[in-house]
């Protein structure tokens, strides 16, 4: 069937030679016949490709730009394709290298498993536990940082007979330098959580590391209370003319301890939190100074906020005035006892003869306290106005003179009682 067919295709080629064609063009027929028997795709792809070329050509000869231009574009969207594709290889690169770094820290871990019997539960948590952009050195400094600030002994002891929890501070070693010198003058505070409202201070020893205290403390607590109470050993260094600054502390749930016997033993300090200053609340005075009668009138008119000092969550607030000059207490007064408030309102007036040349020399200390029939009346707070006040006590005092005969009312925010003394003690000390 073939060779009919290329029987029939061959008669009319054949049939042309009359027609004047030479036996240069009638040959190739048969050739080309049989070459596109065996060969006819690569003929048609490079007439293809010819095809395409020259239409490309035809359509760049439209295009209104100069050869050149034309050029450099298509060398700038080849820069482009050749970056782009460099880019993508580097990061499908980058990718596997990170990959491969995870699976051998995995074998890595695997390894101290099979050797050690560690698990890798436990190896997550501790990686969880370094802090982000610490390595291991920096967090074994820091831990050793923490067991630098220091030890404390001290005893505990209970009377189950009178409810009394005695607590001794006994010494303290290695304790880390506060001072410029390389020194401290440590102090220890000792009260029991949460309450908070019994606080004992040691006496400070001066430039030492190593101090020893030997005093004792007692809290009445009953038994049945002690569960839920924490005794808090604090370390601080003394300082006479700023906040005293916290050395290390010790808390201790009571309900971990056997109180059937007594307690004696060393403790490393840990770092405490620095907590937010605790709200004492605010009182509003009068001050009035008539120069020509060389009349100083103090008026308390209310406290709002008080802190709780009582068990019900109230307290029974008071003030009490005391006029100091060069740090000698020249007059006292107090106001009456309001009874379960923390929002106490007085409007009581003191005046104190003083004259115009000694103003100058004047402190007044106006102190809340909470009253108590049985024991010491705690303070709660305490402000300070005066020449030598700072902040709103002197502003106040300064408006006072400036206003002569006019009283001047102002609140202002109580603050701790040892912050107070030891601003007073400084300024007695300069002098």
């Amino acid at each position: 069937m073939k060779f009919n067919l290329f029987k029939q295709q061959t008669t009319p080629m054949v049939a042309a030679k009359p027609t004047g064609a030479s036996d240069l063009t009638v040959t190739p027929a048969p050739v080309a016949l049989v070459s596109a028997e065996n060969s006819t795709e690569p003929v048609n792809k490079n007439d293809a490709f010819d095809e395409i070329k020259n239409k490309f050509l035809n359509e760049i000869d439209k295009i209104p730009l100069p050869s050149w231009a034309i050029i450099a574009i298509a060398v700038v969207a080849a820069l482009l394709i050749l970056t782009c594709c460099f880019c993508i290889i580097k990061k499908c690169c980058c990718k596997k290298k990170k990959n491969k770094k995870g699976k051998k820290g995995k074998g890595d871990m695997g390894m101290k498993n099979l050797k050690g019997g560690e698990k890798p539960q436990d190896d997550d948590d501790e990686e969880d536990d370094i802090e982000p952009g610490l390595t291991g050195d920096e967090k074994e400094e820091e831990v050793k940082e923490k067991e630098k600030l220091g030890k404390l002994q001290y005893s505990i002891d209970y009377d189950f007979q009178e409810n009394k929890l005695t607590v001794g501070i006994l010494q303290a070693a290695d304790l880390i330098s506060m001072d410029s010198g390389g020194t401290s003058d440590p102090y220890v505070r000792v009260f029991v959580l949460p309450d908070k409202k019994k606080k004992f201070d040691t006496k400070v020893h001066k430039k030492t590391l190593n101090p020893v205290f030997n005093e004792t403390f007692t809290f009445k607590i009953p038994f049945t209370e002690m569960g839920g109470k924490t005794l808090v050993m604090a370390v601080y260094d003394f300082d006479r003319f700023s906040k005293h600054d916290i050395i290390g502390e010790i808390k201790i749930p009571m309900n971990t301890l056997d109180l059937a016997k007594p307690i004696e033993e060393w403790r490393d300090l840990d770092s405490a939190d620095q907590e937010e200053p605790e709200k004492l609340g605010d009182i509003c005075i009068s001050l009035r100074y008539v120069p020509t009668a060389g009349k100083l009138t103090i008026c308390i008119l209310e406290a709002k906020n008080l802190k709780k000092m009582d068990v019900g969550g109230l307290s029974d607030p008071y003030v009490k005035i005391n006029l100091l000059q060069n740090g000698k207490r020249l007059k006292k007064k107090k106001t009456t006892v309001k009874k379960n408030t923390l929002n106490p309102y007085y409007n009581e007036s003191f005046s104190f003869e003083i004259p115009l040349e000694q103003m100058q020399k004047i402190q007044a200390v106006i102190t809340v306290l909470d009253y108590d029939k049985i024991g010491k009346n705690d303070a709660i707070g305490k402000i300070w106005v005066g020449s030598k006040a700072t902040g709103a006590g002197l502003k106040h005092w300064s408006d006072m003179l400036a206003n002569p005969r006019r009283p001047i009312a102002q609140w202002h925010p109580l603050q701790p009682e040892e912050e107070v003394d030891a601003s007073l003690a400084a300024l007695n000390a300069k002098k």
